[in-house]
């Protein structure tokens, strides 16, 4: 499935199934990607994450219900799936700004959240370096973490500053950013911050040693200051290299980021000629 296509797939099963109690794995398995590629593509193209979107869709339907019919606040929230009319009521006051007992009684304004409907325009001519690399399997040392899918652009740099404050950056300096799901269908992903694994060292407490498998990876290459030019390659990833792919797909549950040493540069990882890297599993179709 191309990925314009994967979108729009996901959008219908999303609205198809609503109601029902839907997971991020549920709507990538759907389409056939991996949950992590597919929701980092997802929040890149659309805005928002997989649960954000729901979330959205739901408490506008709700609204429109609650405005249009005689259900009640208990029935409106069992039915989008909530716990109890506490949190429902939360939840809708959140998005609406009134609660449904004030939006009911007083005829107060709603919002609304309309489908998305994904077009994504292909212009030739851009620029994008890349390379396909077969790569070896390698292993590596690493201070090791498990994240949602619901938020880690938040989470995941939190874990690198915790990672420096313990004092561990004596023994990982942060080489990689590892993303893994082999499974490509868990709620959750585990994170590295690794280094490459001297064997003739002793594993310190409190770190892990990981073996990254051997693949095929588009590489690409980022240069400029962090964060901004491994958002703006990502970016570039999803809405332009991928949707004009025509011999390779995703092979695998993995991501990569190689940080080249920040102390090769005057201004460390914010210099404007800072350089990174990202690696995607890939395979011929």
């Amino acid at each position: 499935m191309e990925w314009a296509e994967a979108i729009s797939a996901a959008i219908n099963y999303i609205e198809s199934h609503i109601t029902d109690n839907i997971t991020l794995s549920d709507v990538a398995n759907h389409v056939n990607i991996s949950p992590f590629y597919f929701q980092k593509g997802f929040s890149i193209l659309c805005g928002y994450s997989i649960a954000e979107y729901i979330r959205n869709r739901r408490m506008a339907l709700a609204g429109k219900e609650l405005i249009t019919s005689d259900i009640t606040v208990i029935e409106l929230a069992m039915k989008y799936g909530y716990d109890s009319p506490d949190s429902f009521t939360k939840a809708f006051s959140r998005f609406h700004g009134y609660t449904p007992q004030t939006v009911r009684k007083h005829k107060t304004m709603i919002r609304t959240f309309a489908p998305l409907k994904i077009t994504i325009s292909l212009k030739g001519g851009y620029i994008m370096d890349y390379k396909i690399v077969k790569k070896e399997a390698f292993t590596v040392l690493g201070a090791s973490k498990e994240f949602s899918y619901e938020n880690p652009k938040q989470e995941i740099p939190l874990f690198w500053q915790e990672h420096y404050a313990s004092g561990k950056g004596e023994y990982v300096c942060g080489m990689f950013g590892i993303n893994i799901d082999p499974q490509w269908g868990t709620e959750k992903f585990e994170y590295l911050i690794a280094d490459i694994y001297n064997p003739a060292v002793d594993i310190p407490e409190g770190l892990t040693v990981k073996t990254i498998p051997a693949f095929t990876w588009a590489v690409f290459p980022c240069k400029g200051a962090l964060p901004d030019a491994l958002q703006d390659v990502n970016t570039k990833i999803f809405s332009e290299w991928l949707p004009a792919l025509q011999d390779y797909e995703f092979a695998a549950g993995y991501c990569v980021e190689m940080y080249d040493m920040p102390n090769k540069y005057p201004n460390g990882t914010s210099d404007e000629n800072y350089y990174t890297e990202i690696w995607i599993p890939v395979k011929k179709k």
